[in-house]
């Protein structure tokens, strides 16, 4: 039986409604029982893509998620060392890194920044180490995720003085700075990403920004298993609860859905893969299944 007009309408829309999920750790021992299932739900929601974050201090931990990048085509893989873990950075760790972007395992260095909410490493540790990545990861030519809580001014400082002039620019992962900060970043050249906390009710003045953030440098996120959306707040958060967040941001830029996706979509790539015939045209729905 043919498709009705209306069926067939359905049919083109649902193609054009492909999400990336930039920012997920599925690494993470929270996925080690499901993943497959994990991923088969993901490209249910239409899921065409996700940046897995790997652990930069830990050697084994950061393997995995390269070997799941590997395994997996529509999986790219970022590492770097998060500032709750600069007081164990050290010089393998950083050499680690600088191989794994040199032979191209990497599409991004992070996440790394600064977090001066829990202090997990001293603050001076934490700034030496970001300063430190951020140069290194202009020498390899890799654009950077950047995660910074309740360290503002620091950051932009940092950024300022150690990468924008002459980096490949990046994300500022996970936003609920000010609207002030979101300014600056797009000015040294980031892009913003909006997680599950763009959903939250109490979450206007992140909305706000939200509002206010071009087109063009908008991303969207999980950081799955962390910070699941209304309306699945509570559960462990996956990859295809992005389009939650993206929901949402439609309806806060006061556009189609559709919109949200293909121009999230085009600024991971653009961002991401920018060289014609990267990895990026493999999507979850190309993939092999089963191999993770």
């Amino acid at each position: 039986m043919g498709a009705t007009p209306d069926q067939g309408k359905s049919r083109e829309i649902a193609t054009k409604l492909m999400f990336i999920d930039s920012h997920a750790h599925l690494a993470e021992a929270e996925f080690q029982s499901d993943l497959p299932s994990v991923l088969d739900r993901a490209r249910a929601a239409l899921i065409e893509r996700v940046l897995v974050i790997g652990d930069g201090v830990d050697p084994v931990k950061t393997e995995k998620a390269v070997q799941l990048g590997e395994r997996e085509n529509a999986l790219d893989v970022a590492a770097g060392i998060h500032p709750h873990d600069a007081r164990l950075a050290s010089e393998p760790s950083l050499d680690y890194l600088v191989r794994l972007a040199q032979s191209g395992r990497l599409v991004a260095w992070g996440e790394i920044g600064l977090d001066f909410h829990y202090h997990n490493s001293p603050a001076d540790e934490q700034e030496e180490v970001f300063s430190r990545q951020l140069a290194l990861a202009r020498e390899v030519g890799l654009p950077v995720v950047i995660h910074t809580r309740e360290a503002e001014a620091r950051t932009l400082e940092i950024l300022s003085e150690h990468y924008a002039s002459g980096g490949s620019a990046g994300v500022m992962h996970c936003f609920s700075g000010s609207l002030a900060m979101a300014r600056n970043c797009l000015e040294m050249g980031f892009h913003i990403s909006f997680s599950g906390l763009l959903t939250f009710p109490k979450a206007q003045d992140i909305r706000q920004v939200a509002q206010a953030v071009p087109m063009d440098r908008l991303l969207i996120e999980t950081d799955a298993p962390y910070l699941a959306p209304v309306p699945f707040r509570g559960r462990r958060s996956e990859p295809a609860f992005v389009v939650e967040t993206a929901k949402v941001l439609a309806e806060v830029k006061q556009v189609s859905l559709d919109t949200v996706a293909r121009c999230t979509t085009e600024n991971y790539q653009r961002l991401f893969h920018p060289v014609p015939g990267s990895r990026s045209d493999q999507g979850l729905s190309k993939s092999v299944t089963g191999r993770v």
